[in-house]
């Protein structure tokens, strides 16, 4: 079905001259006639004007429809008479409203820019409205044409391969390919091989040559996800294909020449890792040629109902399960929480009342528990360096100085050795009680009670204070599960290596991979 922007006549005049206008625009227009809906037009609306009675039944109707069909851009004109047009577009859900008489050009271009951004939202899938996401479409746009790399940044869950995606699709490399890579989730061992190949025999396994990422994407782009992650090895060796476009499979010995675009995106703070050491200075200003910042979604909240609409009508199709709706004020509430797990948290909840929906309207007693009070869990104390440190006026972590970043792991390491002398006198103790006892695993009280070759000392744990724990320390007590302890195990590794899951990982004696999956299944956020 083609497309056109649909103008009522319920006004005839500024109707005849805006269908004038936006035919200017190289727009098709086809005009409403009082009585007819969206479903009469002979084309599908990409923008519907409605000139007049937006307070009718008629203007409510069309407002409704075009919401059911995906978000189709809305202007409204409004009569003289009628108190502010912006207060009746936030009351009515209009996007643009224009007193008459109107300057017809004038909302001709409006509307031309709004049915592009409209199809720029359906390209990269990126839902927005508000003033934050308007400039980082705008970014995106600007970006796009060029083939300078790229540095997204933003919290968790903010969209940051939505984003690359869009770059890609706007770009002369469309329809070449896209290749999207988690560096966390690749061993460090295997990392360089998947990113840029190998030669047969060049390691144990290797039975064949085999390309890697970077070959595979030549002439289009690649997205290097959670950039903070890479190995200093492997920094050195995107440095080169960014700055020679060239490099070697593992094992080999001829230079391999590609053309790709790196988009690159982390959730750290990267000019920290830099003072730290943990990345490439060079790197880091190769990889920071254009740049954009997401938000994290409290810092855009009049977005989070347009979110919910379209989840809904995601999961509802996907699942094939009527949806009722949700209640103003429950409404309300998922509006004012916090969502550190930002879009993708959301995204997760409204699909888990979708499927679970109680067959009546979504009701404030319906969400769970920890987003109808409000709170926010701090999964890990290194979230104080990493994510809960000084916030720019975006919302996003400006990071912690390297000087505090110092004091505290000093205090951090201080109370390590004060824990494990603690536990060693819990040794000393019961040997001094028994000779015989063997250390072994900590009590209930989170200390090493030792396992005796004779009978048991008569020890009145009750009369014994219990000590207290502190942060980083796995503690087993009556009733834990195995589950909980590695949840708590790697809790603490991470809080010790600051979160450098290479290093957690070490520490814990598993693979990256193992450990990265154990991070999705206790859905621990780093």
């Amino acid at each position: 079905m083609a497309e056109a922007v649909l103008i009522t006549t319920d006004d005839l005049e500024p109707a005849v001259r805006l269908r004038a206008a936006f035919e200017g625009q190289n727009l098709r227009v086809e005009l409403l006639a009082p009585g007819e809906s969206l479903d009469d037009a002979l084309a599908e609306p990409i923008l519907v004007v409605i000139t007049g009675g937006l307070r009718e039944r008629r203007a409510r109707a069309l407002i409704h429809a075009a919401r059911e069909r995906g978000r189709t851009p809305i202007i409204g004109l409004t009569e003289p008479t009628e108190p502010s047009s912006r207060d009746i577009c936030r009351q009515l859900g209009i996007h643009e409203c224009f007193p008459k008489p109107v300057d017809a050009d004038e909302v001709a271009l409006v509307g031309r820019r709004l049915v592009q951004r409209q199809e720029l939202r359906e390209i990269t899938g990126i839902v927005g409205e508000t003033a934050e996401m308007e400039e980082v479409l705008e970014r995106i746009v600007q970006i796009a044409p060029v083939n300078s790399t790229v540095l997204v940044l933003g919290e968790s869950g903010t969209g940051k391969e939505l984003v690359a995606r869009g770059i890609h699709a706007l770009s002369p490399r469309r329809h070449r390919p896209f290749i999207a890579v988690n560096v966390a989730a690749l061993p460090e061992n295997l990392l360089e091989s998947e990113l840029f190949g190998h030669e047969k025999g060049s390691f144990t396994g290797a039975t064949d040559r085999r390309k890697g990422f970077f070959e595979l994407a030549n002439g289009g782009s690649i997205f290097l996800d959670e950039i903070g992650e890479m190995p200093l090895s492997t920094q050195t060796k995107l440095l080169r294909v960014l700055e020679e476009r060239e490099f070697r499979r593992v094992g080999g010995e001829e230079s391999i020449r590609v053309d790709v675009r790196v988009i690159a995106a982390t959730n750290r703070e990267m000019r920290q890792e830099v003072e730290v050491g943990e990345f490439r200075r060079d790197l880091y200003h190769r990889l920071n040629v254009l740049r954009i910042d997401l938000p994290p979604l409290r810092a855009r909240r009049d977005d989070v109902p347009r979110l919910i609409e379209g989840f809904i009508r995601q999961f509802s199709a996907e699942h094939e399960r009527p949806f009722l709706g949700i209640d103003p004020e429950a409404l309300e509430i998922l509006v004012n929480y916090d969502w550190p797990g930002n879009v993708r948290e959301l995204k997760n909840l409204i699909e888990s009342m979708v499927v679970l929906a109680p067959g009546r309207v979504i009701r404030p007693e319906d969400i769970p528990p920890e987003v109808r009070h409000g709170r926010r869990e701090t999964l890990l104390p290194v979230a104080l360096a990493r994510q809960n440190g000084p916030r720019d006026d975006g919302g996003r972590s400006s990071g912690t100085p390297p000087e505090l970043e110092f004091i505290l792991r000093a205090l951090y390491d201080l109370r390590v050795d004060m824990e494990d002398l603690r536990r060693e006198f819990e040794v000393y103790r019961a040997r001094q009680r028994d000779p015989m006892a063997i250390p072994a695993a900590p009590n209930a009280y989170g200390a090493y009670q030792p396992i005796a070759l004779g009978p048991p000392p008569m020890v009145d744990l009750a009369s014994e204070p219990e000590p207290v724990r502190e942060e980083g320390t796995v503690v087993f007590r009556p009733g834990k599960t195995m589950s909980d302890l590695e949840h708590e195990a790697i809790n603490a590794a991470l809080l010790h290596s600051r979160g450098n899951r290479r290093k957690a990982a070490e520490m814990l004696g598993i693979g990256e991979r193992t450990l990265y999956r154990k991070l999705k299944e206790y859905g621990i956020e780093t």
